[in-house]
């Protein structure tokens, strides 16, 4: 005789094993997009990797959603692409039409979730490839990192922490910055962040201007 409790756990497996393709769906979105930026200036695999120090079999793994990119990887993408990283998030465009948005409604937010590094960062201003600056709201899982790597790209930055904790280094001085606290530097300048706290999230209201992107 089958036992009812037996069932019911594996349901909940079946049911658990069901939702995680959600988080590589991301990777797909990304990569897809990626790759269309890549067509559209009419890059070669062969020369974004001579320009990002990246191999060509990783990038085509990335491009194909095989392989979920850090932070540092898309900003350094986006640089060679000659975007901010807003232009990755691939928004879909208003629903009137509109090509100069004003105002972005609180559940039309893209999104771009880094699951593997514990990073997401949701686009708050209009989404356009155009734009030269964006404000995101950037939520760091506990223990979520840009990687141990310090890493640079083109344009200026500034946030201000509005819940938990977040250690920011930038060149060779770390900070431990909580809410309240606020920053800003030039994002040519090495640096990386982090949520030290293993049982709180980190929000941080952030700012990315580019300069040279166009």
């Amino acid at each position: 005789m089958r036992n009812p409790s037996a069932a019911k756990s594996a349901g909940k497996v079946k049911t658990k094993a069901a939702a995680k393709p959600a988080e590589p769906a991301m990777d797909v979105a990304v990569g897809r997009r990626i790759r269309d930026l890549r067509r559209v200036r009419q890059f070669s695999l062969e020369t974004v990797a001579a320009h990002t120090d990246l191999s060509i079999g990783f990038l085509s793994q990335i491009e194909r959603g095989l392989s979920s990119p850090s932070l540092r990887v898309l900003a350094t993408l986006a640089d060679v692409l000659g975007v901010g990283i807003a232009a990755l998030f691939g928004a879909s465009p208003s629903a009137d039409g509109a090509s100069d948005q004003v105002v972005t409604r609180g559940l039309q937010r893209p999104e771009l979730k880094l699951w593997r590094t514990g990073v997401s960062k949701q686009l708050l201003s209009p989404a356009s490839g155009d734009n030269k600056l964006n404000l995101f709201l950037v939520h760091l899982e506990p223990g979520g990192s840009t990687g141990d790597e310090l890493y640079t790209h083109d344009g200026e930055e500034a946030g201000l922490v509005l819940e938990g904790e977040m250690m920011l280094t930038v060149d060779s001085e770390t900070w431990s910055l909580k809410r309240g606290d606020s920053f800003r530097f030039a994002s040519r300048r090495p640096h990386r962040f982090s949520n030290p706290a293993q049982d709180a999230k980190a929000v941080v209201l952030w700012v990315n201007c580019v300069t040279g992107a166009g």
